[in-house]
């Protein structure tokens, strides 16, 4: 498209999946495909596919290079596991690829083949993750100064390499009708086979852009344990079925709610002020280059004493949260619509909606495991 853009008045690019009349033509050659493509485009019958402007397609190349990158890092972890599992060595931690796993792997006595095959893929891994962290600082700069990618963030499982991912797949939210026209763009909808009375929904059609969808659904695992309505959702969806298909139907939801909020420019009212505190402290942290420290309470609530290696953090409202991003503000609980109203009465979301909005004390205690980043975390109100 690049290359021909200068020569002519307009590209065209037809989508291959909806022009039939060239797939069930009987004689196929390049005359004919080429004849028959010039008179569907003389009738406006040729189904064309969307253009995206310069900097989406800039986006898309930075999120494509980094999928590689990670698909690259996971293919190197999984040779490892191999050399470990083929003699039968048990790791003696959980994760093989923390420091003392790392360790561990780096000091093993296996035979020589072993040895040389643990070296290589280490020494592989090592520049891997190297590539890896530039690229999600090239990322995180372009995130900084994006104010949808920020508007994103708000929602729960998502950081900024999620919503560039998403953003780049959708290009511009203006041309869906809506959010479930954005979700079958991404494939997150079941296929339908109607007959008179007979309706079958099958499994997601799965059309779209993969790396978007998979990132969607990683997000969506981390909202089982939200305590909002999408954490109510994904409970209440997994008791009655699988929980892979309310996996999917959580991620079909966040890109309905993640077109609203494009469309609104509103931010996510039902996020945790802690956990987005954290995502724009680690955005700051990764742009700037310089670790950000948490503010510590001087004065405590009556009954809180932190015990020895705890700190008492102050975690302000949600709203106060937004605005220190530069968010818009957020939409007060009386002026939401009626049907909304109605559903957090009846999930009896109201006191969250009140704790939410209500700065609190987080009290924060390291692990006293070595090399661990495990964290154990006690919210008290304030």
């Amino acid at each position: 498209m690049r290359i021909l853009s200068p020569f002519v008045a307009e590209v065209v690019v037809s989508n291959p999946l909806k022009t039939c009349a060239i797939a069930e033509a009987k004689v196929k050659t390049d005359k004919v495909d080429a004849f028959v493509l010039a008179q569907l485009l003389r009738c406006d019958f040729l189904p064309c596919v969307w253009e995206p402007p310069a900097e989406i397609q800039q986006l898309r190349r930075l999120t494509a290079r980094r999928a590689v990158l990670v698909m690259d890092a996971t293919a190197i972890k999984n040779r490892l596991h191999a050399v470990i599992r083929q003699r039968l060595l048990h790791c003696p931690v959980a994760d093989l690829f923390c420091n003392e796993g790392r360790q561990w792997l780096t000091t093993l006595e296996i035979d020589a083949e072993g040895r040389s095959a643990l070296d290589s893929d280490l020494r592989l891994l090592a520049q891997v993750e190297t590539e890896l962290s530039r690229q999600d600082t090239v990322l995180a700069q372009h995130a900084y100064s994006d104010d949808r990618v920020k508007l994103l963030m708000t929602l729960p499982g998502v950081n900024y390499t999620v919503a560039q991912t998403v953003l780049a797949a959708l290009g511009e939210i203006a041309r869906f009708q809506d959010g479930a026209h954005a979700a079958s763009y991404l494939g997150l909808v079941p296929r339908t086979h109607q007959s008179a009375n007979h309706c079958y929904h099958g499994p997601i059609t799965k059309q779209g852009n993969r790396q978007a969808r998979a990132m969607l659904v990683q997000a969506a695992q981390h909202v089982a344990s939200h305590p909002g309505p999408l954490g109510a959702f994904f409970r209440r969806l997994a008791q009655r079925k699988d929980r892979n298909i309310a996996v999917v139907a959580t991620a079909r939801k966040l890109v309905m709610i993640a077109w609203q909020m494009l469309t609104h420019n509103e931010p996510y009212r039902y996020a945790q002020p802690h956990t987005v505190d954290f995502k724009f402290t680690r955005l700051r942290s990764k742009v700037v280059g310089k670790r950000e420290r948490r503010k510590v309470c001087k004065s405590l609530p009556p009954g809180v004493s932190p015990q020895r290696g705890q700190r008492i953090y102050q975690v302000p409202a949600l709203a106060t949260v937004y605005e220190e991003a530069g968010l818009p503000k957020l939409t007060n609980t009386a002026l939401l619509p009626h049907g909304e109203q109605q559903m957090l009465a009846r999930g009896h979301f109201l006191d969250f909606m009140k704790e939410i909005n209500t700065p609190k004390q987080k009290v924060w205690k390291r692990s006293t495991k070595k090399n661990s980043s495990n964290t154990q975390t006690q919210m008290k109100s304030t």
